[in-house]
């Protein structure tokens, strides 16, 4: 199932990229709600990850898309929430397992690793690949068993 309504944030490295991706992402129908940031302005980016986190646990949002210089950060700071799967994708393969196998529910991308046109198309793939179920229900369900 693919999600209606997309949470996206990042932190000023990942900046350049969030408006052309939320551009991408309201041509082809989707809701977006953007955390921001909203400058190239040095920002600490928990606080727009927890937002993002917070929209897909409450049901507000159905995925997400982090954005930050390498993706480690905030794809860490995601993981710290109890219901999020976030992966950090830098290829086709990557983001497609990530919902396959993992059921991750949002997609964290590292700015200055990656093309933009490689990051919408990243977040094409994720976005529209479902997740297998089966084998890997299990073991996703073991995920945030602690």
């Amino acid at each position: 199932m693919q999600p209606q309504t997309i949470a996206i944030g990042c932190d000023h490295a990942g900046f350049p990229y969030k408006d052309p991706i939320i551009k991408h992402l309201k041509e082809q129908g989707y809701a977006i709600k953007d955390f921001g940031t909203n400058s190239l302005d040095s920002v600490d980016y928990p606080d727009f990850v927890h937002p993002v986190a917070n929209s897909i646990e409450s049901g507000e949002s159905q995925m997400g898309v982090l954005i930050c210089g390498s993706g480690n950060g905030v794809c860490i700071t995601a993981n710290k929430h109890k219901n999020i799967r976030a992966a950090m994708v830098w290829r086709d393969d990557i983001s497609a397992l990530a919902r396959q196998h993992n059921n991750a529910n949002i997609i964290c991308l590292p700015s200055r690793f990656i093309s933009l046109h490689e990051a919408t198309h990243f977040v094409d793939v994720f976005i529209k690949t479902e997740f297998e179920g089966g084998r890997h229900e299990r073991r996703v369900e073991k995920i945030s068993e602690f």
